[in-house]
């Protein structure tokens, strides 16, 4: 009888076990590779664009505030994009920033593009418009060093550039003032059309006298000589330090102020000639510095209120202004023009400890009409800009202020979060930056 034959199991040959192993270690390298790749390429990546977003974000702040302090002279535009480049730079050479250094190589302008425009939502161009206020910075391409970053071109195929790009706009936000002299000039809240340069029937470069004299008739009433009650002040002091700009306060247009009767001579030229870096009385260089440019025209202007009606005078003539240049009929006098491109050719001529925008007070425009005599409570209408022509003289119980109407200044509050469209303080900010037509789409590098 013959005995069944068994068969044996199948069993895969050694030598084709091992290629099977192989081919799974191969397998798992590259996974743990392209992991690497992404850890540490990918690391690397989110770590330089945050570094670079930073630096381009300070770059666009510096260059739209250069620009708003040069803001319509012949150079603006250049001025800006120079201070942006040089942020852009001073960011790389930072500590720990030295990858972007070596990327920048000393050539700012052809690493980083600066725009300029109008508006935040464009069009941007360079040198941009006459009136531009807003500054976008961009890096369209920031190449990488690669660690493991060839695993992953070789995995998925093609020749993807490891690069990351940022972009950033900054430009003007309305905001009220905390730093608000103790002034009060009256407008009209019929006369407002922004859209036509008109500000509650104030236009730029408009002289006015922001504090009248003993014997002047007052638009607030006898016994106002456009002095204001700052909340939780009271007296010849507080006006000092006030107009000396030692008084912070943040306000908000839409309440009311307090006006503060008499005339307070001494304090008043005390206070408002620190910022032409002249002192006496309790007040110090230290404490208030003077601005950048102190120069006016002498002798000083005067104010006549015999003539009907009544009127600024200087050497008898009477006072012009054609957009904001000042003049009479034979000379022409140092105006807010002037110390504008004064201050961009700083730092040529200008006050070693000199602060920008001294000469600038904010001030409460206000509704006057049908009040009397004494202390009154205003409507405010909102806040305007004043550029101070000169200093006050003390003599008597004349004490004048004069000063032209200015669109914008220097804010010190909190931005708001639309763009600039008003009159008054402004504080330059970040936007979102907007890509296309119109307003266009958000950017979603910025």
């Amino acid at each position: 009888m013959m005995k069944p034959r068994m068969q044996r199991p199948f069993t895969a040959q050694p030598k084709r076990q091992r290629g099977a192993v192989i081919v799974l270690v191969v397998v798992a390298l590259l996974a743990i590779l392209a992991m690497a790749a992404l850890a540490l390429d990918g690391g690397h990546m989110l770590v330089n664009k945050t570094r670079l977003q930073n630096a381009v974000d300070a770059a666009a702040l510096s260059g739209a505030k250069t620009l708003n302090q040069v803001q319509g002279t012949g150079n603006a535009s250049s001025l800006a994009r120079d201070a942006a480049l040089n942020t852009l730079t001073q960011n790389a050479n930072a500590n720990g920033n030295s990858e972007l250094a070596v990327a920048i190589g000393g050539n700012a302008g052809g690493f980083a593009v600066v725009e300029l425009a109008n508006s935040v939502y464009g069009p941007f161009s360079f040198p941009g418009p006459a009136d531009a206020s807003y500054v976008r910075v961009s890096v369209p391409d920031y190449p990488l060093a690669g660690f493991f970053w060839g695993i992953l071109q070789a995995i998925g195929g093609g020749n993807p550039a490891k690069a990351v790009a940022a972009i950033a706009t900054a430009g003007p936000s309305p905001t009220a003032p905390c730093n608000v002299a103790p002034l009060l000039v009256c407008g009209n809240s019929t006369q407002y059309d922004p859209a036509n340069g008109m500000f509650w029937g104030y236009q730029f470069g408009d002289l006015e006298v922001l504090k009248i004299a003993a014997g002047n008739t007052s638009a607030i009433g006898p016994g106002n000589f456009q002095l204001i009650r700052l909340p939780g002040n009271n007296g010849a002091a507080d006006i000092r330090n006030a107009l000396a700009g030692g008084i912070e306060q943040c306000n908000s247009p839409g309440s009311t102020v307090e006006t503060e009767p008499g005339n307070t001579v001494g304090p008043v030229v005390q206070g408002l000639n620190t910022r032409f870096g002249q002192y006496s009385g309790p007040v110090n260089s230290g404490d208030y510095p003077p601005d950048l440019v102190i120069s006016f025209s002498t002798p000083k202007m005067t104010y006549n209120a015999n003539t009907s009606p009544p009127r600024v005078e200087y050497q008898g003539q009477p006072v012009t202004s054609n957009m904001g240049n000042l003049s009479t009929a034979t000379a022409a006098l140092l105006d807010y023009n002037d110390w504008k491109q004064s201050v961009a050719n700083c730092p040529g001529g200008c006050e070693p400890n000199g602060v920008f925008e001294r000469r600038m007070l904010k001030i409460v425009v206000g509704q006057c009409d049908g009040h009397t005599n004494g202390n009154n409570t205003l409507p405010v209408l909102g806040f305007g800009c004043f550029f101070i022509l000169q200093t006050a003289a003390q003599q008597g119980q004349q004490a004048q202020i004069f000063g032209q109407f200015v669109k914008e200044c220097e804010g010190d509050n909190v931005p708001g979060p639309n763009p600039a469209a008003d009159a008054g303080p402004q504080i330059i900010q970040l936007y979102k930056t907007y890509i296309g037509s119109g307003v266009g789409v958000p950017s979603s590098d910025s």
